[in-house]
C-alpha cells in the first residue's frame, strides 16, 4: 500500500503575516518543512502530500506554491484567499494558473459568523473557485454543520471536503447531533477527512476513544474518506506520524482496496492528484 497524506503543513515564521503559531506553542514555535517531514515519517509508505494553508495571508499561500515549485513530495496546495474581497476572483485566476493550487480554505473556525460563508458578497468568488476547477477545504467546527449542508445545495458545483471531521468534541464524548449532521453531508456527496482528531481528544486519551467517530465516518463516508496527519499539529497530542497512521489503519477496519481508497486513492481523486515520487 502507497499513501498520499491529505492534510499536513509547513511553515516559516518569517512569512510576512504569520500568526500561529506563537512562542506559547513551543512544541510548534520553529520552521517546520519538508525535510522535517520526512524526518519523522519513518517506514510510512509516503508517496506524496497535500501542503494546506496555515495563516490566513495571501503571502503564505505565496510561499506555499514556492515551495511546492521545487518539493516534489508535494503533490498539491490548498491555499487561502480573503473570498470576500472585490478583488478575489482575479486573484483566483491568477492563483489557478498554477497547477499546483488545487483548493482553498478560508479559516472558518475563527470566525464568530457561523454563516458567514452564505453571504452574498462571497459569491464572486465562490463562482471563480468553480469556473477554475478548484475544491473547497471546510475548516469547520460542528456549529457549522447544517450551513454547510445549505451552502452545498447552493453550490453543487464545488467540491467540499470537511477538514478534521468538523473537529467533534471527542473530549466529551459527543457523538451526537454531530452524527446526524454528518450522515447529512455524506448524502449530498460531501468528502470527509479522517485528520486531526487526535488534538480533540483530552490530554492523554488513548486513540482508541476515537473508535465511534471513525467507525461513523467509514459508513458514512466511504470511498469519499481521505487520511491526513495534520502534522505537524499532531504533535500537541503527543502522538507522533507513524503512530497516528497505525491507529487510523487498525481503527478504521479496512483492508485491501478500500484500505488502498482511504489512504491514498481518495485524496487523488478529489485533488485530482497526478504522479507519485
Amino acid at each position: 500500500m502507497r499513501v498520499i497524506d491529505a492534510h499536513m503543513h509547513c511553515w516559516s515564521l518569517t512569512t510576512p503575516g504569520h500568526e500561529w503559531p506563537t512562542a506559547e506553542t513551543p512544541v510548534l514555535h520553529r520552521d517546520f518543512g519538508v525535510g522535517d517531514l520526512l524526518a519523522v515519517v519513518g517506514d510510512t509508505p509516503l508517496d506524496g502530500v497535500v501542503l494546506v494553508q496555515s495563516q490566513p495571508t495571501d503571502a503564505d499561500t505565496d510561499w506555499m506554491l514556492a515551495l511546492a515549485a521545487h518539493e516534489p513530495l508535494i503533490l498539491g496546495v490548498v491555499g487561502w484567499i480573503d473570498l470576500a474581497s472585490p478583488d478575489a476572483p482575479g486573484r483566483i485566476a491568477d492563483l489557478a494558473a498554477n497547477s499546483a493550487l488545487r483548493g482553498l480554505r478560508p479559516m472558518l473556525q475563527g470566525i464568530a459568523d457561523t454563516d458567514w460563508l452564505m453571504r452574498d458578497a462571497l459569491t464572486p468568488a465562490i463562482t471563480a473557485m468553480v469556473a477554475h476547477g478548484l475544491r473547497l477545504d471546510a475548516l469547520v467546527e460542528p456549529r457549522h454543520l447544517p450551513m454547510l449542508a445549505g451552502f452545498v445545495d447552493r453550490w453543487p458545483e464545488l467540491p467540499v471536503v470537511i477538514d478534521h471531521a468538523a473537529k467533534p468534541s471527542a473530549a466529551r464524548g459527543g457523538l451526537d447531533p454531530w452524527r446526524a449532521h454528518m450522515a447529512a453531508l455524506g448524502e449530498r456527496g460531501v468528502w470527509c477527512k479522517l485528520s486531526g482528531m487526535r488534538t480533540e481528544q483530552s490530554a492523554g486519551a488513548p486513540a482508541d476513544a476515537l473508535a465511534p467517530y471513525i467507525d461513523h465516518l467509514v459508513a458514512t463516508f466511504g470511498e469519499r474518506l481521505m487520511w491526513g496527519s495534520d502534522w505537524p499539529v499532531l504533535d500537541l497530542s503527543g502522538d507522533g506520524y507513524t503512530q497516528w497512521f497505525a491507529d487510523a489503519r487498525r481503527l478504521s477496519g479496512l483492508t485491501g482496496v478500500a484500505e488502498e481508497r482511504l489512504f491514498a486513492a481518495s485524496a487523488r481523486a478529489f485533488y485530482g492528484l497526478e504522479g507519485t515520487v
